[in-house]
């Protein structure tokens, strides 16, 4: 049986000590490794991808690299040829695994590296940063982060222990690692939150039933983004974008902002999708203090001391229609939009707390004015959480499956 395949990014002007460690505890425990150095100082030789190699995969040369004089243009140089050599290693030899050691430079490189790397593949991070922010180097992919706790700087009692266990980590998960090559199923995504799990679940189960995999993301500051991550790279069949939270909130500042291009990468692959304002009758605040502070003069819910439910009206929508219009304008594939014409969250019902049944359908006016004309926009005489919203979701998403 062949060894699987471990990715080992290092480098070695500044920590070859510590990687020829990694290396030997890879070994040791059964695994073929092929060191990726992108060092910038200088070469020290014995890595399978030399700095040479990563410079010229990015168009440069290591010494027009080492040129340029400038730690951060190094880097970017650097990490852009590391991503390009980590995909040609994964695709000539197949890599089962992959763990970095650094600081905030090497784990920035290796972050992005391992973002360009598949879903399911092993993915591991020992790092100085991993005790504070860890987003920006994570990203929404499946990336394990193991603190260094003391510096990468030689090996003593702490480190080697630290580097030992997260190397033997990696080494099983690669031996038990089995590359996923996509199932028969039909792939669908969706959005919610708990404020509209009630009308979600009865979808999932019959897409379920009908022979789909139903992958469902909260959409609280991470869960649509991963949701792009996933139409953008994997076969998806269907979108079922039901729970806008994170590009309202991009738009009026609250605390799920997942950005502008939240929500494109289907509509750029031309993946069918299907949009609904689930939770659109709130902007996510910070604590109740904070969040009357940023939006003054409005209903709140306090949903716990660290979040508060905005109210939004009809002037926080428009924006939100007016964003999902332009989104959607040169579609490559069908879009549609269904607005619940009695509540758009459990807070936006009689038993919530911000309920206004004014808005829905004055909000469902507004957005068919600005929609282009080639999205299926519907209205549904229900709450999004009742039987009826579900079931039109359903029909449309078996209309769209079916084609």
């Amino acid at each position: 049986m062949s060894k699987p395949n471990v990715l080992l990014i290092v480098t070695q002007d500044t920590k070859q000590e510590e990687a020829a460690f990694m290396r030997g505890i890879l070994e040791a425990a059964g695994c073929a490794v092929i060191h990726l150095d992108p060092s910038v100082r200088m070469t020290v030789g014995g890595a399978e991808i030399a700095p040479e190699d990563v410079a010229a995969a990015a168009g440069q040369t290591i010494e027009g690299v080492r040129a340029l004089g400038h730690e951060g243009k190094c880097q970017a140089v650097m990490t852009e040829g590391a991503v390009a050599c980590a995909l040609k290693a994964h695709a000539d030899h197949g890599l089962s695994g992959v763990i970095s050691l650094g600081g905030s430079m090497g784990t920035g490189l290796a972050g992005t590296v391992m973002q360009a790397l598949p879903y399911g593949l092993p993915k591991l991070i020992v790092s100085t940063m991993a005790s504070g922010f860890t987003q920006p180097y994570l990203g929404v992919k499946d990336i394990a982060i193991m603190n260094a706790v003391t510096d990468i700087s030689g090996l003593n009692s702490i480190s080697t222990e630290v580097f030992r266990n997260a190397a033997l980590a990696v080494a099983g998960m690669a031996k038990g690692y089995v590359p996923k090559t996509g199932g028969d199923k039909p792939l669908v995504l969706m959005t919610t939150l708990g404020t509209t799990e009630k009308g979600i679940r009865p979808i999932r189960e019959a897409l379920e039933a009908d022979g789909c995999e139903v992958m469902v993301f909260h959409s609280s500051g991470a869960g649509g983004s991963t949701l792009d991550g996933l139409a953008a790279e994997r076969d998806v069949a269907l979108v079922l974008d039901l729970s806008l939270t994170e590009i309202l909130d991009h738009l009026h500042g609250g605390l799920a902002d997942r950005g502008p291009d939240r929500g494109k990468a289907a509509i750029a692959r031309g993946i069918p999708v299907v949009f609904a304002p689930g939770n659109a009758d709130f902007i996510i605040g910070g604590p109740i203090d904070a969040a009357m502070a940023q939006f003054p003069g409005k209903k709140y819910h306090i949903h716990n001391p660290a979040l508060t439910a905005v109210r939004t009206d009809l002037e926080d929508l428009k924006p939100l229609a007016n964003h999902i219009a332009a989104m959607v304008k040169d579609a490559k594939g069908p879009v549609s939009f269904y607005v619940p014409l009695k509540g758009f969250s459990n807070h936006d019902s009689p038993y919530g707390h911000i309920h206004d049944p004014s808005i829905p359908p004055v909000f469902a006016d507004y957005a068919r004015t600005v929609m282009p004309t080639h999205v299926d926009f519907q209205t549904v005489d229900a709450h999004f959480n009742d039987d009826e919203f579900a079931a039109a979701i359903i029909a449309k998403a078996r209309e769209l499956l079916a084609k």
